[in-house]
């Protein structure tokens, strides 16, 4: 049973497989073409069989029986330089710095699949199923990379990265008297590749990286919603939820890759984060008008992984309009998520802690560029009768540009190279000493289409 399951996530998985859709660190911004069209909301906002992972307590908005199927066409943009290497080589060797010029990313498409269902049992149970790509993020810059020199043109050194992840879950809601309750117990699939080269200084390059590894967690997320319309405020519905940290384990990856740059105490364990949240809608009653707005916050501070390469948590404000008239609705909304990814002290590798901090900087940067901030989000509904429809959502993510400092590794980076080419302590010192300071610099933005297909019976 177990292997099905993970056959039939893996070829799911497959559709994404020049992935790099992080949104929300590396959460997608919304599961859904309704959420997606409206910034991202759902903890308030009911959007049918597809709330089964927003906010299971929405499944009580459910009639009857519905299907929804659909996927997302997402096209990511990401220019990376880094001058560390360059640095290096120069002080290292006494020539001259080589040139170094920015590059975008070959991860620049990738489509994510999401199907739910949803059906009521009684007056007051509905219960649900669903497979939804909740998350991931990627780059893939091999094609910098001089195969006779070993150096990458961009001083990524060639980087490839690639996380994906997928949830299966079987949401239920109860509901009695306006109020209504929900769990969702998850099975998440994930998987995980990192790699890269590094120069030799006998020339050529010597691979880093030991091929995709997979893995299963588990977890659940618990909803409550309030439709206030009991109490006579027609319209009106509050919602919360948890989500719990899923641990997973993706052996011979972050240790093995982040050793070679001169990292420990990274295991191999990528915890994706607890997440908590709260929102409110409101539907102006015969206007067809409804406004909603949610604030979650996801705890990458805390999840294993991430914190090792000291990411904060991040807080995410999303907001969102429908208008809906006779068989058609429009949506607009905005979603503005703090860059969880902070700039590390990294000027010397003589200080404590920031030859590490530099070496993190590079590679949030090169391999995990999560700093996308505010989205601008569109959509709509076509209803062809009233049990089919078809929903349409843009997600627009502006370019933001960071730039982080990476001096103590390009340091290291020089220290090492003599050392490798026959030179003493002292030799290597001063060629640290001498190295010039150096930074990471990505810009990176987004563009999203999502597209689903509804049949309520």
């Amino acid at each position: 049973m177990t292997r099905t399951i993970k056959l039939a996530m893996a070829a799911a998985m497959a559709l994404t497989a020049t992935s790099a859709f992080a949104t929300n660190g590396d959460n997608l911004m919304g599961l859904g073409a309704k959420a997606r069209g409206m910034g991202g909301v759902g903890i308030a906002t009911a959007f049918g069989a597809e709330s089964g992972l927003a906010n299971p307590a929405l499944l009580s908005a459910v009639k009857s029986n519905e299907i929804s199927f659909g996927g997302t066409l997402f096209m990511p943009k990401v220019d990376f330089e880094s001058n560390a290497f360059a640095e290096a080589y120069s002080a290292a060797t006494a020539t001259p710095v080589m040139p170094v010029s920015s590059d975008t990313s070959k991860a620049d498409m990738s489509m994510i699949p999401e199907v739910a269902l949803a059906s009521r049992i009684n007056e007051n149970v509905v219960v649900g199923i669903g497979m939804f790509g909740v998350a991931g993020m990627g780059t893939d810059y091999r094609d910098t990379l001089d195969g006779n020199t070993g150096v990458s043109s961009n001083g990524s050194f060639g980087m490839r990265t690639n996380l994906q992840l997928m949830r299966f879950a079987v949401p239920v809601s109860y509901s009695n008297s306006g109020f209504s309750v929900g769990v969702a117990p998850m099975l998440q699939y994930g998987s995980l590749n990192i790699a890269y080269a590094m120069p030799l200084a006998t020339g050529g390059i010597d691979p880093q990286g030991s091929g995709v590894s997979e893995d299963f967690g588990f977890g659940y997320e618990i909803g409550v919603a309030y439709d206030a319309g009991a109490v006579g405020i027609t319209g009106l519905t509050f919602g919360a939820k948890y989500q719990s940290a899923i641990d997973m384990t993706y052996d011979h990856t972050l240790e093995v890759t982040s050793q070679a740059f001169g990292l420990t105490g990274i295991d191999d364990h990528l915890e994706q984060p607890a997440e908590i949240g709260v929102g409110i809608s409101y539907d102006i009653l015969g206007s067809g008008n409804t406004i909603a707005f949610d604030y979650k916050q996801i705890r990458w501070a805390d999840a294993k992984g991430y914190k090792d390469f000291e990411w904060d948590n991040q807080n995410v404000f999303s907001v969102g309009y429908e208008y809906t008239r006779n068989n058609w609705a429009v949506r607009l909304g905005y979603n503005f998520a703090e860059n969880p990814i902070q700039e590390q002290a990294g000027a010397s590798m003589m200080a404590p802690g920031e030859y590490d901090g530099a070496v993190k900087n590079f590679f949030n940067l090169a391999g995990f560029p999560a700093v996308v901030e505010s989205h601008v989000t569109a959509g709509g509904t076509y209803s062809f009768t009233k049990m089919l429809s078809v929903d349409a959502a843009f997600v627009y993510a502006p370019e933001v540009s960071f730039s982080y400092d990476t001096s103590a590794m390009g340091q290291g980076l020089a220290y090492n190279m003599v050392l490798q080419n026959g030179g003493t302590p002292t030799d290597a010192a001063n060629a640290a000493g001498a190295t010039a300071n150096s930074s990471a610099d990505v810009k990176h933005s987004q563009t999203g289409v999502t597209v689903q297909l509804n049949y309520a019976f």
